[in-house]
């Protein structure tokens, strides 16, 4: 047990350390020694307000509860940072380039910078966040009762407990947070000490769990043997429950207020993104490490019915380790209130530009916009609205009697937080998405969530009674907040997920398609969608509007103060070439003007105050229609410029090609050509030049007569046999060749060819290698005779170019997908370099045992196989020649037929 004044004094002088570091961020900012500040993982750190009071304490309350379904909670940021990097980058763009300060803001300036939409999405950051504001109240209280009064069961505090604390955080917030009137404004003092808290927590967390492992247990493995089955089966890692929980985290770390604000509104430089990317998931794995051990710890040490959620700070203290239950204490201790700072900031900013602005320019003049002091009037309203949050928080702890579990408590936050989704990722994405669509959406969303989600967590204490709850309004069963029309029998979570979201997204798609976008919506839809097509640095676009220069800078001295607003006035009229201080209001100048007063009183409270001085009109809606029509054109025509270059590219390599390949075609034809002239002309001499002999000699001998008559018979029938085998070829090479497929056995067609090559020769002089009983299991589909044809020119080859005086053929037939039969003989070889050449029309690699070759042979049969869906190529494996034919093998029901 800790005395109540010891715990007292070491927060004091905890918070004492956080303004320090502050003080000093500040001071080296003011200086613009930015150094350390502006490093990436201090910006990755500041993430780590992710992990709240939620994930310090109540992570192991859900292990304990679930077993493993607590880390949905860090696998759904892990996704999105790995996976899904893309969109934070564009987030984090649009951020920059319109000077959003706040989620409300940059949903408002999507949407033609409505306050209408800006105030709902405020009121639904508010209410959605206010459970997650009364979950570091439960968890600060129930950790002071537990350290001060030696209570492991501890789960309740006075009311006045909570009323210090909420008290306490509210005054620590102001006086942190509320510094500066520009929410654009990085505020390097609140990021510095987050990240030093983050340090914190994470160290608290690590040292604890290595306690319990190698303190309390010997090792990983005592640890894991003392844990119940139920906390480490794997099934809690499946189904629609789980899913959602990703899902809400993955939605959670891009809309929750703290969130946006740290990774979009504190963003120094977007390439931190790239080191954030793999750092914070490296952070939550850290964070995460020791969850399930630290609760193994605490069912095995602590009485039966300990609460779950202070396992963390129980089991040190049960063990006597006051040191570590105290750095305990002061880890969780920054993780509520590095939240509750981040979130009050966050809070304060939206409610003050989005709703106290907004009202107090209903009820102001031009005259009291210029002359009153605005900057008051935010600073107020800021300091007002962190009071009054956290006034909501506590109302809400009170409500739930601060016996919630933490868990709970967190996912109801997220899934309020996720109905901005839809509208969030419409915005950036889609040009179609409208205002009109986006409120549609956003308030059916809100609605559901809060009658399926919300009210029911009161138990019948809020609007919702116990007797609606179970059975609906007016006993309407089908409107039960828990089966809402007929849906029954899911996780609460779940369903309420699921019908906010659907009714969310299916509202702002059928709305927006049936509905006109105002024109300044248009333009921002360009803005936003195309970002990245965008100059960063490029001027906005001006638009026709009339103000003078001394309006616009009293108006700026009230807002941004006399410093400032003096130095953004000298500057721009030193780029214009003014010779004072003070600028012409020029389109652009008051487009400038307007993005600077963003910064501080949000995009829809800039551009109304800004209108209402440059001649009470915003922008006429023929301009914006023009612009916005203009802008969409550029795109268009740019993006069809870009498609026809593409095609006309694509044409002249086509058309490249085409002539390449008519050049080659008309070589091939007059080298056919050529040679067919040449093949027809040898036997046409000859049979010219004895028919003049037969004709002009008249005293030849008989046998003369009859050995020239034999002669001119031989070389018609060979000019015949070429004819023909030109026919063939053009048949073949036409597709026109009459070929039909049917099953046939391999050792036939070979028997056939074998025959016909070697009927001249002696089989004393032939050796022929083969296997016949091989071949006769083999059986393939195609033509009889024109397989014959094939196999008998590759015989007759390798009789021509193998050994003259004991040629060897050797057939080898191997069966599979296709059937292979190598014919290899025992010749020379063909030389490497004419390999290309084999198939070609009339070519004859040597002179040598060519005599009545056209070199049309195996042309001819190259062209049989592929018209019977087979092959024939050279098999470079020498000392020899080899031609292998591939052919398609006979399917078994064709051979039964």
């Amino acid at each position: 047990m800790i005395s109540t004044n010891v715990l007292i004094a070491t927060a004091l002088a905890y918070v004492a350390v956080l303004f320090v570091v502050a003080a000093v961020a500040d001071r080296q900012a003011a200086r613009g020694q930015f150094g350390w500040l502006r490093a990436p993982i201090v910006y990755t750190l500041s993430l780590s307000v992710y992990c709240t009071a939620w994930t310090f304490y109540g992570a192991v309350g859900s292990a304990v509860r679930n077993g493993l379904e607590f880390a949905a909670i860090y696998l759904g940021p892990t996704l999105i940072f790995v996976g899904w990097f893309w969109i934070l980058r564009k987030l984090v763009r649009i951020g920059r380039t319109q000077r959003i300060t706040s989620i409300a803001d940059l949903i408002s300036s999507r949407y033609g910078k409505s306050n209408t939409i800006a105030a709902m999405v405020t009121a639904l950051a508010v209410i959605a966040s206010t459970p997650y504001i009364a979950l570091q109240l439960q968890s600060l209280t129930i950790s002071f009762a537990v350290l001060s009064k030696g209570e492991a069961m501890a789960d309740t505090n006075p009311a006045n407990t909570a009323i210090w604390v909420a008290a306490g955080l509210a005054v620590f917030t102001i006086l942190f947070g509320t510094r500066n009137v520009d929410a654009n404004e990085r505020h390097y003092g609140v990021v510095t000490a987050i990240a030093v808290e983050a340090v914190v927590k994470l160290i608290a967390l690590l040292a604890v769990g290595l306690f319990v492992v190698f303190g309390i247990a010997n090792g990983p493995a005592e640890i894991f043997a003392m844990a119940p089955d139920e906390m480490l089966q794997v099934s809690s890692m499946s189904g629609a429950r789980w899913i959602a929980l990703n899902g809400l985290a993955a939605m959670a770390i891009i809309t929750l207020p703290r969130m946006f604000q740290v990774l979009v509104v504190e963003n120094v430089d977007e390439r931190h993104l790239a080191t954030a990317s793999w750092a914070f998931p490296l952070y939550l794995l850290l964070i995460s490490l020791f969850v399930v051990p630290i609760g193994i710890a605490g069912l095995a040490t602590l009485p039966a019915g300990s609460n779950p959620d202070m396992f963390v700070l129980t089991v040190p203290l049960q063990a006597g380790q006051t040191g570590l239950a105290l750095l305990v204490f002061l880890g969780g201790f920054s993780a509520a209130t590095s939240m509750v700072i981040v979130s009050s900031i966050a809070l304060s900013t939206m409610v003050s530009n989005h709703i106290v602005m907004p009202i107090w320019l209903r009820f102001a003049d031009e005259n009291r916009i210029t002359t009153g002091d605005v900057r008051r009037v935010l600073l107020a309203a800021r300091r007002i609205s962190i009071a009054g949050v956290l006034t909501l928080g506590f109302l809400y702890y009170q409500s739930q009697g601060g016996t919630g579990a933490l868990a709970s408590i967190g996912l109801i936050a997220f899934a309020g937080m996720a109905q901005l989704v839809p509208a969030l990722l419409a915005g950036i994405f889609w040009r179609g998405a409208n205002r009109t669509g986006a409120i549609a959406g956003l308030l059916a969303g809100f609605l559901l969530w809060g009658y399926t989600l919300l009210l029911p967590s009161f138990d019948g204490t809020l609007i919702l009674s116990q007797d609606v709850i179970a059975n609906g309004p007016f006993g309407i069963a089908a409107l039960r907040p828990e089966a809402l029309f007929g849906l029954d029998g899911l996780d609460p979570l779940v369903h309420a997920l699921f019908w906010s979201l659907v009714m969310n997204f299916f509202l702002l798609v059928i709305v927006s398609l049936n509905s006109r976008p105002s024109a300044l919506e248009r333009l921002q839809s360009a803005l936003f969608v195309d970002v990245f097509r965008q100059n960063p640095n490029a001027r906005p676009v001006a638009v026709g509007r009339s103000a003078t220069s001394e309006d616009l800078y009293t108006l700026a001295q009230r807002i941004l103060g006399a410093d400032r607003a003096y130095a953004l006035f000298a500057d721009a009229a030193k780029q214009q070439g003014e010779s004072g201080t003070l600028p012409a209001a020029s389109q652009e100048f008051i487009q400038d003007f307007e993005r600077e007063l963003a910064g501080s009183v949000g995009s829809a409270s800039a551009h109304a105050m800004v209108s209402q001085i440059a001649g009470g009109g915003t922008v006429s809606v023929d301009d914006l229609m023009n612009i916005a029509d203009e802008t969409a054109q550029i795109l268009e025509y740019s993006q069809q410029l870009e498609a026809q270059r593409h095609k006309l590219e694509d044409t002249a390599r086509k058309l490249r090609q085409a002539n390449a390949q008519l050049t080659e075609l008309g070589a091939q034809k007059d080298a056919f050509l050529s040679q067919v002239s040449h093949e027809l002309r040898t036997p046409m001499t000859s049979i010219r030049s004895f028919t003049e002999i037969l004709r002009g000699t008249k005293d030849l001998s008989t046998a003369d007569q009859q050995r020239f008559v034999g002669i001119i018979g031989r070389e018609s029938e060979r000019l015949t046999r070429l004819l023909d085998e030109i026919l063939d070829l053009s048949f073949l090479e036409s597709g026109r060749a009459n070929i039909a497929r049917e099953p046939l056995c391999l050792r036939d067609a070979i028997d056939r060819a074998l025959e016909s090559a070697t009927a001249n020769e002696s089989s004393d002089r032939i050796t022929i290698h083969r296997d016949r009983d091989a071949e006769a299991d083999i059986h393939v589909m195609a033509d009889f005779d024109r397989l014959s044809q094939v196999f008998i020119n590759l015989f007759t080859n390798a009789l021509k170019y193998g050994d003259r005086n004991h040629p060897v053929i050797s057939i080898t037939a191997n069966p599979g997908d296709m059937v292979l039969v190598d014919v290899h003989d025992n010749g020379p070889g063909i030389d490497p370099t004419n390999h290309n050449r084999v198939f070609e029309k009339f070519a004859r690699i040597s002179a040598e045992n060519l005599a009545g070759s056209a070199g049309l042979g195996l042309p001819i049969s190259l062209e049989i196989m592929r018209n019977l869906g087979g092959d024939l190529v050279l098999v470079p494996n020498g000392p020899g020649t080899t031609f292998r034919v591939s052919l398609t093998p006979a399917p078994v029901s064709g051979l039964l037929s």
